[in-house]
């Protein structure tokens, strides 16, 4: 009888070596980045790329993010400009992603970004992702690893629990560092807040004004959502909820009983999932302060609360 569950296999040479063979014949593996863990595939394989769709139920009008070993080989899949420059100097490796135009020649699979004229690049600073694409050699799709909506997964049991052996390989290093995923920029307008805040950036941003087309990842209304209803800015909790407490509001769970924004993006998604799990029919989260690292926070748990 075959196993019911994914393999999973501890960080090390070992772990990369299976994963990067996997891809290489066409599979997705998950793998952790210093933002969430991964699903990743061969970006100019379509049919590997398309493997990342089935496996997650993504619909295929929503783009990936590429991950590349550094920034010569982001340039050799777009076109930069002085601004795009300046970022990836100061932020990669690091949780940014940029918005380009794709070169002709990229040969990234049209999958990758839904038809689109651009291509979401990133430059990992984790280990594990490192390590696969210096083995693998190969620009690599990697959207988070979890189903489709679903809660972002910050541990490797995320993943097993949500995407199960649609998943053949998870490669565990733990829990992942900034817990939120990345920053994404297109020329001056931030698409989606993340662990680089607006303020961190060396120009001014423009507001970005939602449009009726995707036309960057994590744009979905609806996204990283639990399976249970999800009350925000809780003061306290009601009689059938799990509260995830922050600052002087306690609960079930804390994000950072100090108020600390960088402690409570890290452990969001987590608390999120052990919510889920719980013998509690809905979810309340207190109050995040809409500043800095809270827009990136704010942002996810409005997503995961729209229904």
């Amino acid at each position: 009888m075959a196993d019911p569950n994914p393999r999973i296999l501890p960080y090390g040479m070992a772990a990369i070596a299976e994963a990067a063979m996997r891809i290489t014949r066409g599979e997705c593996v998950a793998v952790p980045t210093e933002t969430v863990y991964g699903l990743a595939a061969d970006a100019g394989n379509a049919d590997a790329v398309a493997g990342i769709y089935a496996a997650k139920g993504r619909p295929s009008f929503n783009p990936l993010i590429v991950h590349v070993a550094d920034a010569a080989a982001a340039e050799a899949l777009a076109m930069f400009d002085d601004d795009a420059r300046v970022l990836a100097a100061r932020f990669w490796p690091g949780p940014l992603t940029l918005v380009l135009p794709l070169r002709d020649d990229a040969g990234i699979a049209s999958l990758v970004t839904a038809g689109l004229a651009t291509v979401a690049l990133r430059v990992p600073r984790h280990r594990a992702m490192q390590a696969l694409l210096a083995a693998v050699g190969r620009p690599l799709a990697a959207p988070s690893a979890n189903a489709s909506n679903g809660i972002s997964p910050t541990r490797a049991w995320h993943v097993a629990s949500s995407l199960g052996i649609r998943v053949p390989l998870i490669i565990d290093d733990g829990a992942t560092d900034a817990g939120l995923e990345s920053t994404i920029v297109a020329g001056r307008t931030i698409l989606r807040p993340g662990p680089i805040t607006a303020a961190e950036l060396p120009f001014a941003t423009v507001p970005h004004i939602k449009e009726s087309a995707i036309t960057a990842p994590g744009q979905l209304a609806t996204h990283y959502a639990p399976a249970k209803p999800l009350r925000l800015n809780a003061t306290a909790a009601q009689g059938d909820e799990w509260l995830i407490g922050h600052g002087p509001i306690t609960g079930d769970d804390m994000l950072s009983a100090s108020g600390d924004l960088r402690e409570a993006a890290a452990r969001v998604f987590d608390a999120l999932h052990r919510a889920d799990a719980s013998d509690r029919a809905r979810i309340a989260v207190a109050p995040i302060p809409d500043v800095g690292l809270g827009e990136a926070i704010n942002d996810r748990l409005r997503r995961a609360a729209h229904r």
